[in-house]
């Protein structure tokens, strides 16, 4: 994310979550995974969740835009990330179940 942020303006919403801020974002429908299930309850963190700066939810295309930005960063560095907005990883978007445009995780 250090080096992304070169490229594009964003803000980090959440890295690690303890277990109570995991089970809560379960409980709210942000999350498919309780505690300790989530890349987030790794620490260091191995899941972020980002939003473009300056912040419009709704916008999707702005998630896209900084998605694609920050994927391309990771692969010239030789990392590979999973993104929540294509969380099989086969480009296409329109086949997920569950959106969460903000997530990024190492695979």
């Amino acid at each position: 994310m250090e080096e992304a942020i070169k490229y594009v303006d964003f803000a980090v919403v959440w890295g690690h979550r303890n277990e109570e801020d995991q089970n809560k974002a379960y409980a709210r429908g942000n999350s498919k995974v309780r505690y300790p299930e989530s890349k987030h309850n790794l620490f260091p963190s191995k899941a972020v969740d980002i939003i473009p700066w300056p912040s419009k939810w709704e916008s999707r295309e702005q998630f896209y835009f900084m998605a694609g930005v920050v994927m391309s960063v990771a692969q010239r560095m030789g990392l590979t990330l999973r993104w929540g907005g294509d969380w099989d990883r086969d480009g296409d978007f329109s086949d997920q179940r569950f959106d969460d445009l903000a997530h990024f995780e190492v695979v």
